[in-house]
């Protein structure tokens, strides 16, 4: 699961006592996440683990498409991981800005 790994974990590296300022709306201290925004961290995740496990299906086959013969449907098979992993990437960036 790609949002196990620590790199996925939002964590700002930044000294705070230093003079900065953030554009975004998120605050740093004890304010109240809306619903919406934890339920939206939660489905980021969910998302992309879903799409992992799909990911695996494909790539079994994607091996027996080749063994059947079927070189053009294994390659579009091989096409949509990409498409996956790509839309995995964009999600694991969607979270980061939370």
């Amino acid at each position: 699961m790609i949002f196990g790994k620590k790199r996925v974990r939002h964590h700002h590296g930044q000294d705070h006592n230093s003079d900065h300022f953030h554009e975004s709306n998120h605050s740093h201290g004890d304010s109240i996440e809306s619903k919406d925004e934890k339920t939206l961290k939660i489905l980021l995740v969910h998302w992309v683990n879903h799409n992992e496990s799909h990911e695996e299906g494909f790539r079994e086959w994607v091996d027996k498409a080749r063994n059947m013969g079927k070189d053009e449907t294994a390659n579009n098979i091989e096409k949509a991981i990409e498409y996956l992993q790509k839309a995995n990437e964009m999600l694991i960036e969607a979270k980061k800005h939370m």
